[in-house]
């Protein structure tokens, strides 16, 4: 049986365009999906986004399925989720 610490995701690493990559909690991850999924107009949202009705909702959904998110031409956001040893 594996072990549950392998399904933990308390600690994601954050690529973004132009940015140093940045070490975030789960809750601060999501704080910052919310930000930039209320930015982008609902038109150009995934599908899959679209059918969840608040920003809460999508960007759990984001935090739950996905490691990246199209921010447009030469623009992207990428989230892997890490274990920090201390």
């Amino acid at each position: 049986m594996p072990d549950p610490l392998m399904y933990q995701q308390d600690n994601f690493v954050v690529l973004e365009t132009n940015q140093p990559e940045q070490f975030l909690t789960a809750s601060e991850l999501l704080e910052k999906l919310k930000g930039i999924v209320q930015k982008i107009k609902f038109l150009d949202l995934p599908p899959d986004l679209r059918s969840l009705d608040s920003v809460e909702a999508r960007s759990k959904y984001l935090l739950d399925t996905s490691c990246e998110l199209d921010l447009g031409p030469g623009q992207y956001l990428q989230w892997y989720a890490v274990r920090l040893e201390k």
